[in-house]
């Protein structure tokens, strides 16, 4: 018996309203080259492609980015591998799509969901981890997660608990049976769950069979399976798409499948994470000066000001720091924000007040 072919379905459709000035409706966070190194996009493509074949590989965005995906990808894999999503609904229709992106290709595969924004630090220790999810997917009627070990109390992620492991002989990373979901938790329950060592952070990256992700969602989310199933039959059809996708549930597959499926399992990452969540994680990898000032230019004075975030799209522009302190400086061009790091994930609060134009 042959091995499954494996895919992957990159998730591309955020806003990134955390990170305005510099991301726009058309230039999210995960279009964003932040530390002069590619887009983390791009960066995603190239970690899967490091296992799977080009055409193995699907990107999911939405009208506004497809112009701008389809750029940064050109010859990284098919144009046609492109796929802008209708209308906005979450990352369950999104994997529905997926699904049946790939189950019109080969209706015994494996699939490998991620997103497309968040640093991953070692590209060949995620190969190792994916192929050993995907090859147990392949044998295990199972859904499969991979999380993140924490390294703080975070209050702001999604964790996961784990119970006993599962055993397999064919694979070389522990893996463990899930116990439950947990939502987003206070501060001190956060600090519960570090303190367990039963917890990791979900990083919403999932292994599953096409079979076993089809069957839990009809046994789940029918209106997906059903959605799924007859894209597939379409040979996923745009028309097909376009006539069906808008009237799906907005609904996170958190919530629509993981937290409801029987048999869930986890791997925990053997590969430093980030997700890049607001100007304070940028910050944090930013060059800093003896004082704690962060900067991606060496251009900056700093006078009796101290942990300061400067970010700068312009390097011939000077910028001053004189008596302050904890502040986010970000220079688009177009646009200037000033904000105190407390208010940093409120930042997307502030979008909706913008003029068209720099959205």
């Amino acid at each position: 018996m042959s091995a499954a072919a494996s895919y992957a379905v990159i998730l591309a459709g955020g806003s990134g309203t955390r990170f305005w000035p510099l991301s726009r409706a058309n230039r999210p966070k995960q279009l964003l080259d932040l530390f002069g190194t590619g887009s983390m996009l791009c960066q995603a493509v190239q970690r899967v492609t490091r296992f799977l074949p080009p055409d193995h590989v699907f990107i999911l965005t939405n009208a506004a980015q497809h112009e701008e995906v389809q750029r940064q990808t050109e010859g990284m894999l098919p144009r046609e591998n492109i796929v802008a999503e209708p209308a906005r609904r979450d990352t369950a229709p999104a994997v529905a799509l997926g699904v049946g992106l790939i189950a019109a290709r080969d209706p015994e595969a494996t699939m490998l969901v991620m997103p497309s924004d968040a640093l991953i630090g070692d590209d060949a220790a995620f190969a190792t981890l994916a192929k050993d999810a995907l090859s147990l997917a392949a044998r295990q009627q199972t859904l499969i997660t991979i999380g993140i070990q924490p390294t703080w109390p975070c209050p702001s992620y999604g964790y996961i608990e784990r119970a006993e492991e599962f055993p397999d002989d064919e694979i070389s990373h522990t893996c463990y049976r899930v116990a439950r979901f947990c939502e987003k938790p206070d501060p001190v329950t956060a600090a519960q769950y570090l303190e367990s060592g039963k917890f990791c952070w979900n990083a919403g990256i999932f292994v599953w069979s096409i079979p076993c992700v089809r069957q839990q969602l009809a046994a789940f989310v029918p209106q997906l399976a059903q959605f799924a199933s007859g894209f597939a039959a379409s040979g996923a059809s745009r028309a097909y798409l376009d006539e069906h996708y808008a009237a799906l549930t907005p609904i996170s597959i958190d919530f629509a499948l993981m937290e409801k499926a029987p048999c869930v399992l986890n791997f925990e990452a053997t590969f430093e994470w980030d997700d890049i969540g607001s100007w304070i994680s940028i910050g944090k990898r930013l060059p800093h000066d003896d004082v704690g000032n962060a900067s991606n230019t060496d251009r900056p004075i700093a006078q009796d000001s101290v942990s300061n975030i400067v970010y700068s799209t312009i390097p011939a522009k000077q910028v001053a720091l004189l008596g302050v302190r904890d502040l986010i400086v970000v220079d688009a061009g177009d646009s200037l924000l000033v904000a105190h790091k407390s208010q940093a994930d409120a930042i997307k609060t502030i979008v909706s007040q913008l003029p068209p134009n720099l959205l």
